[in-house]
This record gives structure tokens, C-alpha cells and sequence, in this order.
């Protein structure tokens, strides 16, 4: 250890000995990390355990950034717990579903006590003694309750707190302040204006009304106890746009990023001119790292879902803030602060719901004839006489007969030899599935044609009625009948021709030999399909079938299986989340970037009575271009 740190070291040991028994430090430098090294993966995981902080050195052993002395920024917030938080969690979902998201969705209910500040991360344990010294000296003088007021403008909506209980709040944050100062020697600016709690902010005007409706019914009567929770965001990312990885993915390139599941991304919005459509570029927050990632392996994070919380003061519980080392599950933010024995039953609940949980699975088409081949593909396998025949290996050895011909799949192409492929080899759903005992209560299409038959059968894909049965190629196919459902087909606007598509009829599908559900009915029938209907119609059609597929399914189902376009992995899972349509412009870009086989799997949490993206129980299907070669080209000695 440099002469330097081992001085830094004696003088944060001294001050901190007395509270740090034993030392977090000491096991990080005593297996070989510098000392600013090891006091930044300590403020970085909040000061919970070495374990924490030797996990983060680990995950960022290649962070350019992990020499740079650079702290936390740190901000006190007075958290509401129990059923008035429960009440406010149930109007943050009920207000993003109704009104769409706003600014006050980036961060849990919440009444800020002082603006963020730093905190150099030698001194990040003397900002807890400030907040257990703040709160114990006004633990006698905090109000039993809070009461809080109503406040309604063109474009905030949030409840005030006013009166004696508000000048003992901000004495509160005014003492944090002060000790922070003498102890850590942090500036913190406290909170002197008016107190609240922001219900709403920079929401289009029209929803006013509605938010407004939605938080009278909030019930105030409730007894609550309130937290004062310190937390800590990295100030470099702070006008960052956040992304949380939803999919694995593995670098294919030295300049991309690994991702896991639920990794948080901060990206650049102004920095993107190098990266390709489809691709950003990030840094990932658990490792440090900066390179290309794909955006459809991802989602929009709220902004405090990478904070980390460190500390909590309760008030009315007269309990010593050392021993309470923020005994949740998570260091990540996740808006509750309740007890660990409520967490524990909650926990108990949850485990019990799985047993009867509902759960959907929408997944993408294989590739298709056209993707490869063109528009014209349909001339480059007809016989002058109108007959089908396979020029290239990747067209499908043969096609179903259609009541008119050939000519009926020029705007329903099938799916190619390979889409097959990417289906079978998907096995996906066989051995992933239905060998680890899932259960299915029913397969739906807009058409038949996104799944394979029988092991012999044809190639197909979902704009026609054969797609389920060609995309699944499964042994679902003898145990569950599919329902071919149109009120999921593709945006008629980007359909070409101005008129109803022309699917496979239920009487040939049934000649294919598809095993389809001929008793079930449709949403949406065929019929009622509108050519080039606005982007509002085509997604209120998907709200509506999705509807009836959830609500007429039993309610100890199993999964619910969806074969279709990429468009529907979002305008079919978005009204189960509670999530309002996307931009007509985002969404045209968010389709392009879906692959063959890509898929969302939502999942019902009955306990908190909605809807979640969770992690798909099969895995994805990585593979390359293989470009046309024709011999006639090829010149020898060349």
C-alpha cells in the first residue's frame, strides 16, 4: 500500500472505528484493493457488506472509470409505508395506464428533503451518523400524522403538507443539513419552500382531469408511517436516458456489451452518430463498461430504478439506525420500505400465487420467403402454368392448396425453409416447455399458418392461417387445438392493397390437416379487419383481443401461447402491463428491430394485481446471413 493510502486509511479508520465493527474496509484491503478502490464499491452498494462491495470490484475490474475520483451524489427523501404507500403504488399504475407515463413515474412517492449533494467516499458513514442524529433529536416532535393537501395545476398534481407538521419536516431536514456539514463535511441544501408529494408532473393537460379523479380516491385517513431514506446516484448519468436489459445477450464484437437480464444501461441520446439502426450505444452500470448493445433487448428504466439506498430513519420507532443496516432484500430502489416481516408474508403470498398464475407468451413468426427472396419471390417458384416449384433449398418443399391457386400467397408468404428451421431448432418450446412440466391452455394466431402442422408439413408464417402450427413444431400440436384469432393480425396499414387480406379459410386449414379450434369465437373476425385503419384503431383491436383471449381462458390456466407479427410483442403485452401505446414513429422503429423468434413473456402477479415483463422461459436464437452464390460467377484463379 502506497505511503498515501495507508495515511488516507489510518485517518478514516480512527474516525469510523467506533461505528465499523468490524471494519467493511478492512477484508477489501486486506485481499489487495487500494483503498479508494474499495471506499467506491462500499458507496457504490451502500455500505451493506464486504460480500456487496467485493461482488461490484469484481463486475467492474475493466471500468475505465474506477480510478476516477469521482463520488456519489446523495439527496434525503421522507417516504410514506403501509397501505397510504400501497394507495399511492396502486395510483402510480392506474395513472401511466389511463394517462401514460409522466415525471413523477421515474421515482417512487417520495417528499424530497434536500436537493442531491456529494459526499466523498471515506466520509460516507458519517452521512449516516448525521441522519441518525437529524432523527433522534426530532423523533419527539414528529407529527403522529401528516396531513396532506390536494394541489391541482395545468401541469403538476401532488399533495402539499402544510402547518406545524411541515416546519417540523423541514427542521428535520435542516439538522441533516447542519450535521452532514459538521461530520462529513457534505454542503446540503434542506428543502425551505413548500413540502410535497408529487402525484403527477408535466402530463398532457387533457389527462388533468382524470389524475385528478384518480387521486381523490387515494384514502388519507390511514395512519403511516414515515422513513427518512438516504440514497445515492452516480452523477455522471444524471441526464442519461436509462435502459433495463430484458434478454441475455452475448457479444458477438470486442466493442459490445455483455447483458444480463435486469442490467441497468445509461445511454447518451446526443452521443448515438456511431451506432447502426437497431444498436445504441451505453455503459452498463454493473460493470462499467461502454459499447454497442441492441435496443431490442432492452426497455426504458424509471431514473430511480439505478439508485441505491443506503440508510432509513424511521420515525415513531425509537429504534438505533446502526442496528437497522436496511435489512430488504434489495440494495436498488424499489419504492417500499416495509417491515421485514410483511416483506417475508408477502413473499409467502407470492409463492402461493405462482400456483394458479396466468402468463403469456407472444412470440414473432419465423423468417419468411419474401424476407429473403423479395416482394417477387412468388415469380421466382411459379411455373408459367401457375404451379409451385423450389428453386432455392430455403423455399418450402411445397405449399398448401389454396381454393385460388397459387396467387393467394403472393401477399401471405410463407415461411421459408430456414424459418422452419429456426422453429424446430427452437425446440424450444418442447424441450424447454413442455419438458419442464408448463402447462398450456390454448395456442392463438391471427392465422393458422404461424405454426407447424405435423412433422411433415408445410412451411408457413403468420399472415395466413397455417403460421401457429409451422412456428410451434411441437408436440403441443396433438394435445391443444389452435385458435385462430384475426383481432391480432398485423397493422392493416402496412399491408399491401386496400382491401381485407385474403387468409386461409378454417375448411382448408382443416384439409392441411391443422388441428384448429373450430367452436372458438374470434374478437375479431376476419370480416370486421379494416384495410389501412389509423395506428388508434389497429391498436384498440389488439387491446380488445387480447381481452377476451385472457378473460375467457380458466383461471388456473397455464400459458397462454400467441404466434403472430412483431408488432405484437408490443401492441399485445402493453395492455396487459397497464402501458398506453406507444408513438406511432417509436413503435414503426421498435417492429424493425424484432427478429425472427423474438418473444415477450409476461406474467400475472396476483399479489399486487397486475401485469409484468418477466424473463421468457426460452431461450433466444442467435444466427447469421448466408448470402445467395451463384457458380456461374465463380472464375477460376481468381
Amino acid at each position: 500500500m502506497a505511503a498515501g493510502e495507508t495515511q488516507l486509511y489510518a485517518k478514516v479508520s480512527n474516525k469510523l472505528k467506533s461505528r465499523s465493527s468490524p471494519s467493511l474496509l478492512e477484508p477489501l484491503l486486506a485481499m489487495g484493493f487500494p483503498v479508494h478502490t474499495a471506499l467506491k464499491a462500499l458507496a457504490a452498494t451502500g455500505r451493506k457488506t464486504a460480500e456487496e462491495a467485493l461482488a461490484w470490484l469484481h463486475d467492474h475490474c475493466n471500468d475505465p472509470s474506477l480510478d476516477d475520483p469521482i463520488p456519489q451524489e446523495y439527496a434525503l427523501f421522507l417516504c410514506p409505508t403501509g397501505p397510504l404507500l400501497e394507495k399511492l403504488q396502486e395510483f402510480w399504475r392506474e395513472s401511466k395506464r389511463q394517462c401514460a407515463k409522466n415525471r413523477a413515474h421515474e421515482v417512487f412517492p417520495h417528499v424530497t428533503l434536500c436537493d442531491f449533494f456529494t459526499c466523498e467516499d471515506q466520509k460516507v458513514e458519517c452521512l449516516y451518523e448525521a441522519l441518525k442524529r437529524a432523527g433522534d433529536r426530532l423523533l419527539g416532535s414528529f407529527p403522529t400524522a401528516v396531513p396532506l393537501a390536494l394541489h391541482s395545476s395545468i401541469s403538476y398534481l401532488g399533495f402539499f403538507v402544510s402547518g406545524s407538521p411541515a416546519d417540523v419536516i423541514r427542521e428535520f431536514a435542516m439538522t441533516f443539513a447542519t450535521e452532514a456539514s459538521l461530520l462529513a463535511d457534505c454542503s446540503v441544501k434542506p428543502c425551505t419552500k413548500q413540502l410535497h408529494l408529487t402525484l403527477a408532473h408535466k402530463f398532457y393537460p387533457h389527462h388533468q382531469r382524470t389524475l385528478e379523479q384518480l387521486a381523490r380516491a387515494i384514502p388519507l385517513g390511514h395512519s403511516c408511517q414515515w422513513t427518512a431514506a438516504l440514497y445515492s446516484r452516480d452523477m455522471r448519468f444524471v441526464h442519461y436516458q436509462t435502459l433495463r436489459a430484458l434478454f441475455q445477450y452475448k457479444p458477438q464484437n470486442v466493442d459490445e456489451l455483455t447483458l444480463s437480464p435486469g442490467d441497468y444501461i445509461f445511454v447518451d441520446p446526443t452521443q448515438q452518430d456511431e451506432a447502426s439502426e437497431g444498436w445504441v450505444i451505453g455503459i452498463s452500470q454493473r460493470t462499467g463498461c461502454r459499447g454497442f448493445l441492441p435496443e431490442n433487448y432492452t426497455d426504458r428504466a424509471s431514473e430511480s430504478d439505478t439508485w441505491v439506498k443506503h440508510r432509513m430513519y424511521t420515525f415513531s420507532l425509537a429504534t438505533d439506525l446502526n442496528s437497522r443496516k436496511d435489512g430488504e432484500a434489495s440494495s436498488r430502489c424499489s419504492g417500499e420500505f416495509l417491515p421485514q416481516t410483511a416483506r417475508s408474508l408477502s413473499s409467502l403470498q407470492a409463492l402461493q400465487a405462482t400456483v394458479a398464475r396466468k402468463s403469456v407468451l407472444v412470440v414473432r413468426h419465423g423468417e419468411r420467403v419474401d424476407q429473403i427472396f423479395g416482394k417477387a419471390w412468388l415469380q421466382q417458384c411459379s411455373t408459367p402454368d401457375g404451379k409451385y416449384y423450389r428453386p432455392d433449398l430455403n423455399f418450402p418443399c411445397s405449399l398448401p392448396r389454396r381454393s385460388r391457386g397459387i396467387k393467394d400467397f403472393e401477399n401471405d408468404p410463407p415461411l421459408s425453409s430456414c424459418g422452419i428451421f429456426q422453429s424446430r431448432i427452437a425446440g424450444m418450446f418442447e424441450d424447454c416447455l413442455v419438458g419442464k412440466g408448463t402447462r398450456y391452455w390454448t395456442v392463438v394466431s391471427e392465422s393458422a399458418l404461424c405454426l407447424p402442422p405435423q412433422p411433415s408439413a408445410v412451411c408457413r408464417r403468420p399472415n395466413s392461417s397455417w403460421k401457429v402450427s409451422e412456428n410451434l413444431e411441437l408436440k403441443l400440436e396433438k394435445k391443444i387445438k389452435i385458435r385462430v384469432e384475426p383481432g391480432i393480425f398485423e397493422w392493416t396499414k402496412w399491408e399491401a392493397g386496400k382491401t381485407t387480406p385474403t387468409l386461409m379459410s378454417l375448411e382448408e386449414l382443416k384439409e392441411a390437416n391443422f388441428n384448429i379450434d373450430t367452436d372458438y369465437r374470434p374478437a375479431f373476425p376476419l370480416s370486421a379487419l379494416m384495410p389501412a385503419e389509423s395506428y388508434q384503431e389497429y391498436m384498440d383491436r389488439c387491446t380488445a383481443s387480447m381481452v377476451q383471449i385472457v378473460n375467457t381462458c380458466p383461471q388456473d390456466t397455464g400459458v397462454i401461447l400467441i404466434v403472430s407479427h412483431g408488432s405484437t410483442l408490443d401492441s399485445c403485452t402493453r395492455p396487459l402491463l397497464g402501458l398506453p401505446p406507444r408513438e406511432c414513429g417509436d413503435f414503426a422503429q421498435l417492429v424493425r428491430k424484432i427478429p425472427s423468434l423474438g418473444m415477450c413473456f409476461c406474467e400475472e402477479n396476483k399479489e399486487e394485481g397486475k401485469w409484468e415483463l418477466v424473463n421468457p422461459p426460452v431461450k433466444t436464437l442467435t444466427h447469421g446471413a448466408n448470402a445467395a452464390f451463384n457458380w456461374r460467377n465463380w472464375i477460376s484463379g481468381n
